[in-house]
């Protein structure tokens, strides 16, 4: 993939703390098995990702974050094209992360997405 990829991430209800999200929005819980779900930047609109994601599958997000592909491999993260559930679905692997480690780096991917800003917004 190529660095500067965008990553769409959908933020959860739950995340936000007040209007912006924490820092838990950019780390894996135990459900995930070690890995944050993300759409490809590059092959769908952050629009349409989070449309699908509340539309088709009935899920919710109040919105959409990105983060580059290069602000995830420089913390030591696994970024995998992995085409499921969907074909721009990728996987940001936190495997060997400690719990601290897990928690600096999202607070880091959270602070920088938000610096880039919401790159859409739901209506709901």
């Amino acid at each position: 993939m190529n660095p500067v990829t965008l990553l769409w991430r959908q933020i959860h209800p739950s995340f936000l703390e007040g209007e912006q999200p924490g820092s838990q929005a950019f780390r894996p819980t135990p459900k995930d098995r070690d890995r944050l779900s993300f759409d490809d930047g590059s092959r769908i609109e952050a629009e349409a990702s989070c449309r699908r994601f509340t539309e088709l599958r009935g899920l919710r997000s109040v919105g959409v974050l990105g983060v580059q592909v290069v602000e995830c491999t420089s913390e030591g993260l696994l970024v995998e094209p992995d085409g499921s559930p969907d074909p721009e679905h990728v996987s940001v692997d936190f495997h060997g992360k400690s719990n601290s480690e897990r928690k600096t780096i999202s607070k880091k991917l959270r602070d920088l997405a938000m610096k880039r800003g919401w790159q859409f917004i739901a209506s709901e």
